[in-house]
């Protein structure tokens, strides 16, 4: 890979293997909360830029994945609600 195909996040979502695609998107989900807690408004800002960029391209990918019935609006509504 030339340099001048990197952006300034790292290799663009659509050139990454679906290994290195997975890695990179379990980096950045165990990352976020200390990036926005802590990290200056640049980084937070490229942080969720390539955290958007990585998750799309697995949505373009996996079009049809499976989707927990309770990770919907309707399906959490349909849970016993603890006081």
């Amino acid at each position: 890979m030339r340099e001048d195909d990197m952006n300034t996040t790292g290799i663009p979502g659509h050139e990454l293997t679906e290994d290195l695609l997975l890695r990179e998107l379990g980096h950045l989900h165990r990352t976020r909360n200390e990036t926005f807690l802590h990290g200056s408004p640049g980084a937070l800002r490229e942080h969720t830029a390539r955290t958007f960029e990585l998750e799309q391209e697995y949505l373009r990918r996996h079009p049809e994945r499976e989707v927990d019935p309770r990770r919907t609006r309707d399906g959490a509504r349909e849970e016993p609600q603890h006081a």
